[in-house]
């Protein structure tokens, strides 16, 4: 009944998706086919009030009806604009992640589940809940510290029910994601199944807290050195699967900017501070926080920034993060056949095409930015022009950039906020240029020489090995060559009962179809 369930609870966020008037609020007009006859009846279903609201409020209010896995989807989808286009991954970040708290009650079992201890043996006073959101919610308490004294935490703590609620909505979104490849043809070089399976594994990774307070331990030793910017401390005695704790942070949201004001900070420094903490995450240590929006970033008394609520990260390679800095040096420098080369080397667009005309795509990109005064140059429009312009040469989706990407827009929002004549550049030029000058001087050369022996001296251990299968493998073709492929009874019967298991529920799906859009007719009539 899997299959069965899943084809429901689609039909049902497709249902409450027409009738809040986002499938009319799409633009529908240049779908061809089976997506634009169902765009069509979407805005025929369009309840009447839903069609003067604006698109960001029509999606507010169908996903708030369609609980935590589609706010968690929404959120995803807001870091994906290669996904959904600008618009409406725009639309989407502006999505508030906040849902009705639960009760105490069931916070200090989930605590006693977790930590395996009474609550009152845990805390000396677990406080009611001060924030919620689609995975978790957060409670002040009281601990005895080490040193005999008592110190106030925050304590997060998982929704009762939101794995398997989230996991039965997964299997839906797999079925969308299935259908749009194979009813949208020109959106397949987007994977919406990989896409798919990225927002499982990223939500299976968010709702166990231990991997949150293991991402703030790593961020917060990555910048123990660095001016201006750390993670709250981690509890890890009173850290589980279900329950992290960490140091409460008192500080200034900075959303708040007026009360960032009257405390007399400095509000450039600030701006500038910001933007090269986060491009040393991204390219000194290859992780970042993704989700930098001002709800999760306080400033302490000092000016030091602390950033919380760590669930979404982001990692990029060795090869990614030479990519990132090459690219934005080289929009810098107006080094536009670097940048493309860029591209090409690190094999993101296919070798058919012509560097001298990608890179005159480039030019085209970079040219008008260099005629703006700085303070109104953005870099995340830049890199979104850039993917843009991408897809005309047929350059492969890069999740790993594209999260970058949207993070970059989040991160240079929040500090022109901070300062409205900020600089983008200038405070970014000193972290690129240190960062390249790392990456191609002999230090570099020496770390790159190194890995390449440590990868030989791995080949060479692993020859006898390779040898043995490489033998194995060849008396195997040898043997298929000669006598054919060739299944074993029990195989054969398995095969057999799945397709036939297949074709009945195939069967059933379309009569479960047939009947609710009938049932849908006498609704609406």
């Amino acid at each position: 009944m899997t299959a069965i369930g899943a084809q429901f609870r689609l039909m049902r966020a497709g249902w409450i998706f027409a009738r809040e008037g986002v499938v009319a609020a799409l633009p529908g007009d240049q779908l061809e086919g089976m997506p634009r006859f169902v765009w069509r009846i979407g805005r025929w279903l369009a309840r009447p009030r839903a069609r003067v609201q604006d698109r960001a409020t029509r999606i507010s209010r169908a996903i708030e009806r369609l609980g935590p896995s589609y706010v968690k989807l929404g959120q995803f989808l807001a870091t994906r604009p290669d996904i959904v286009g600008a618009d409406l991954a725009e639309d989407l970040s502006v999505l508030h992640d906040r849902m009705e708290t639960f009760s105490i009650t069931d916070s200090r079992h989930a605590v006693e589940e977790s930590i395996g201890r009474p609550c009152d043996d845990v805390f000396v006073k677990l406080h009611e809940p001060v924030a919620a959101a689609s995975i978790a919610q957060v409670h002040p308490a009281v601990i005895l510290g080490p040193d005999g004294r008592h110190h106030k935490v925050a304590v997060k703590v998982i929704r009762p029910g939101v794995r398997r609620r989230f996991f039965n909505d997964l299997e839906s979104f797999f079925l969308a994601a299935r259908m749009q490849e194979r009813f949208v043809p020109n959106t397949r070089r987007l994977r919406p199944v990989e896409i798919a399976r990225t927002l499982a594994q990223t939500t299976r990774i968010e709702m166990d807290l231990r991997l949150e307070a293991a991402a703030l331990s790593e961020l917060g030793e990555n910048t123990l050195d660095d001016p201006g910017f750390r993670t709250p401390a981690v509890d890890w005695e009173r850290t589980g699967r279900d329950v992290v704790t960490m140091e409460w942070i008192d500080g200034i949201k900075l959303s708040n900017v007026e009360a960032l004001r009257a405390s007399g900070l400095d509000m450039s420094a600030l701006a500038v501070c910001l933007i090269q903490s986060f491009l040393r995450h991204a390219m000194r240590d290859g992780f970042f926080h993704a989700d930098m929006h001002p709800g999760n970033l306080f400033v302490e008394p000092d000016g030091t920034i602390v950033a919380v609520d760590l669930g979404i990260s982001g990692r990029l390679g060795l090869r990614e993060r030479r990519f990132l800095a090459d690219i934005l040096y080289g929009f810098i420098t107006r080094d536009y056949r670097r940048v493309a080369d860029v591209h090409f080397e690190a094999g993101y667009v296919p070798k058919r095409h012509d560097p001298a005309s990608f890179a005159q795509a480039i030019r085209a990109i970079g040219e008008p930015i260099h005629g703006q005064s700085a303070e109104t140059i953005s870099m995340a429009k830049l890199l979104t022009l850039l993917f843009e312009v991408t897809e005309l040469f047929d350059m492969e989706t890069q999740p790993q950039l594209i999260m970058l990407q949207k993070t970059m827009v989040t991160v240079e929002g929040v500090a022109r906020s901070l300062d409205p004549h900020f600089n983008m550049w200038q405070a970014a030029e000193p972290v690129v240029r240190e960062y390249l000058t790392e990456q191609l001087g002999p230090q570099a050369l020496l770390t790159d020489a190194r890995t390449g022996v440590q990868a030989g001296l791995g080949l060479l251990r692993q020859a006898p090995a390779l040898a043995e299968r490489a033998e194995r493998l060849s008396l195997e073709m040898d043997s298929m060559i000669e006598n054919g492929l060739r299944f074993d009874p029990q195989t054969a019967e398995e095969i057999g009962k799945a397709e036939a298991r297949h074709t009945r529920w195939g069967r059933a799906a379309l009569w479960l179809i047939a009947a609710s859009a009938v049932w849908i007719a006498i609704q609406v009539s």
